[in-house]
């Protein structure tokens, strides 16, 4: 086991550099630096921002690392600061999804008193249903569960590779498509459903017109808790599982189950981790927001047995991504 490396504990409870990095993110502070302006007076003008108050902020920052000070007032980029130039900094934004995340970590000591997500404590309702009120914060969550946050997908989501044997995947949950997408280009012969809710759905048009698959897609605005398009060979659910609870969990998988017998295949790609890994890797984000969590394959063996499904097979893909392969119980 590796040594764990010694704790301080007011390192580890600084609080203010993490909100100040949040702050100059969504000012754009390193935008406008890149683009000449340095001078804190004309700094501050241009993110709409009070001139004292931003450069203590930035003070701050330089004394950490990131930004530097050449000259009293008068700011400038560094290696550190340059990362804020990157479009996933967008994620640190308060005034867009980085601010769900942000504000959601409030709620953390009422998450492990009760075992239940208390995002509806901050924003008055909870998780999807703040989604759904927002599409603006929606369409910020469906970018990062696409390439932008998570990478190109890999399409090669079968074990045993027999995709001679596939004519149609339904991604359920699939977000804007970005995985089916990549699916139906490596696969010529085969057709794809896209599974999501509306709002979701009704941006998904690009992403199959870009990839040159748009005229062997379908798409189904609903939710994944409502009865499946039936029949098909394989039922995707990347990402899906560890983003709820037990309970829920289990009810997804029970309508996978119902829609693919009797002889269809049930995919699970990433939320689940090979037993020899030991204790799943916590995502505390998502037990924040929505009382996720990873698991281990004999939890998922658990949670798919009750649901109706039975694991066949589970392996490492190439990728690096952890799949489980399920069918529906005899």
């Amino acid at each position: 086991m590796p040594k764990q490396e010694e704790a301080d504990l007011w390192s580890l409870s600084d609080l203010c550099t993490p909100w100040c990095v949040h702050v100059v993110a969504t000012l754009r502070v390193a935008n406008h630096i890149a683009s000449g302006i340095t001078q804190i007076e004309n700094l501050a003008a241009a993110c709409g921002a009070h001139a004292e108050s931003l450069e203590i902020v930035l003070r701050h920052l330089v004394k950490k690392g990131m930004f530097d000070e050449q000259t009293p007032g008068k700011f400038t980029l560094n290696e550190a600061a340059r990362m804020l130039l990157d479009p996933m900094a967008h994620w640190f934004d308060l005034d867009a999804f980085g601010g769900r995340m942000a504000h959601a970590w409030g709620t953390l000591l009422s998450v492990v008193r009760t075992g239940r997500p208390a995002y509806h404590e901050v924003f008055g309702r909870p998780y999807w249903e703040d989604l759904e009120a927002h599409p603006e914060i929606a369409a910020d969550f469906d970018a990062l569960m696409g390439p932008a946050g998570h990478g190109t997908p890999d399409p090669d989501v079968l074990i045993s590779g027999d995709w001679d044997k596939i004519h149609t995947v339904v991604d359920v949950g699939g977000g804007t498509g970005a995985l089916l997408a990549e699916v139906l280009r490596a696969h010529p012969q085969v057709r794809g459903v896209l599974v999501d809710l509306p709002r979701t759905i009704a941006r998904s048009g690009e992403t199959f017109e870009k990839t040159g698959v748009a005229d062997r897609v379908t798409t189904v605005g609903q939710s994944f808790f409502d009865p499946l398009p039936a029949g098909a060979d394989v039922y995707l659910l990347k990402s899906v599982l560890s983003d709820w609870p037990d309970r829920e969990a289990q009810i997804i998988l029970g309508r996978c189950a119902e829609a693919a017998r009797p002889a269809g295949r049930v995919i699970a790609v990433n939320g689940v981790s090979p037993d020899e890994d030991g204790p799943p890797r916590p995502d505390l984000l998502m037990m924040v927001l929505v009382g996720g969590k990873e698991r281990s394959l004999t939890e998922f063996r658990t949670l798919a047995g009750a649901a109706g499904l039975e694991v066949h097979a589970a392996a490492r893909l190439a990728s690096g991504r952890f799949v489980v392969e399920c069918g529906p119980k005899a």
